[in-house]
């Protein structure tokens, strides 16, 4: 297994960049998390650990595209009551400000708006799925 050193250099800046004390990544196999105290790499059955001095706590994602994030910790819904239609689709076209998600925290429904325009290329959360601040939700081409 070769280590990446530029993407946990990325994810450490990530931490001081967004003032965070952990941050994962994960890709296929192989999963990356970087925290206060040590980062962590695993492949399956390998694990590699090292220190750093960085800080973080929320999950963020290196992804090619514009990520949609979660505005507060909560409860990810696709639709906005069950068996209805969701708000979107992987190869769905979506406008900036477009609901593409709620988030229910204290049994109050937060519609989450798109940040930007674009082709969703990803959902990360599956529907019902607790969700973290800043948590990457969708991903957009």
């Amino acid at each position: 297994m070769k280590i990446d050193k530029k993407i946990i250099k990325e994810l450490s800046d990530y931490l001081d960049e967004f003032n965070l004390t952990e941050l994962e990544y994960t890709d296929k196999d192989t999963k990356i998390k970087v925290s206060k105290n040590n980062i962590s790499i695993s492949n399956q059955t390998h694990s590699i650990k090292q220190t750093t001095s960085k800080t973080s706590e929320v999950e963020k994602k290196a992804f090619s595209g514009k990520q949609v994030t979660s505005p507060i910790i909560g409860t990810a819904y696709h639709a906005p009551e069950p068996g209805a239609k969701k708000f979107v689709e992987v190869g769905k076209k979506i406008k900036k400000g477009d609901t593409v998600m709620i988030v229910e925290a204290m049994k109050t429904m937060n519609h989450v708006p798109s940040t930007a325009d674009g082709v969703v290329k990803e959902i990360c959360v599956e529907d019902g799925q607790p969700v973290e601040f800043g948590q990457a939700i969708i991903i957009l081409e």
